[in-house]
């Protein structure tokens, strides 16, 4: 990953796109902060064996995706800015895309934009043995392993979230909690990371 100081010049990211699905990892999942506490949200994929990661089909044939608007309705209703993302959210996730690939593409697409961020995108085109590049975080995070990593590097900044009153600072969250809460100062927080 190469990142960029300005939106003039942007951040290059290399996407793995060639590394096999791996269940129950970030790939389909992220967690919200709701009134009773963190809430995941998940995406279910179709399981065809080992497949790779850019070819694994959305499972559409549930409701889940009423159940995840409605979930995020409820947690971010009252932030400061939910308001005003909801509708061009909402329409990026009723595109309803055939791969998890590109729901998560339009996902990140939709905050990078929202939040004034520049990233050019990158797929691989072989698969990238773990540790063979640097700054090469694709299996530092995992649902089932303790997230101390900004913690860690003393990066860990609070930021309000809506039941800051009843939770206090909930890390590990995902990155559209910080956009409901924070809105257009949601790069001011980033870039205080760096």
């Amino acid at each position: 990953m190469t990142l960029s100081p300005d939106r003039v010049s942007p951040s290059t990211v290399f996407l793995e796109a060639r590394e096999s699905y791996q269940k129950q990892s970030w790939r389909n999942r992220a967690c919200i902060l709701a009134g009773d506490g963190v809430q995941m949200l998940q995406v279910p994929v179709v399981h065809a064996g080992s497949m790779l990661i850019s070819e694994v089909q959305v499972d559409w044939s549930t409701p889940w995706l009423v159940r995840t608007q409605r979930a995020l309705d409820a947690a971010y209703y009252t932030s400061a800015y939910y308001e005003y993302y909801r509708d061009d959210l909402f329409a990026v996730m009723d595109r309803r895309p055939a791969l998890l690939w590109d729901w998560n593409l339009s996902l990140i697409r939709f905050i990078l934009d929202k939040t004034g961020l520049a990233c050019r995108f990158v797929p691989t085109e072989s698969f990238t043995a773990p540790g063979t590049v640097p700054d090469d975080y694709r299996y530092v995070l995992h649902p089932k392993r303790p997230d101390t990593v900004l913690r860690d590097l003393g990066l860990e900044k609070p930021y309000y979230q809506v039941f800051s009153d009843r939770f206090g600072f909930t890390p590990g969250l995902s990155a559209l909690d910080l956009l409901f809460n924070e809105g257009p100062d949601a790069v001011l927080w980033l870039k205080r990371l760096a």
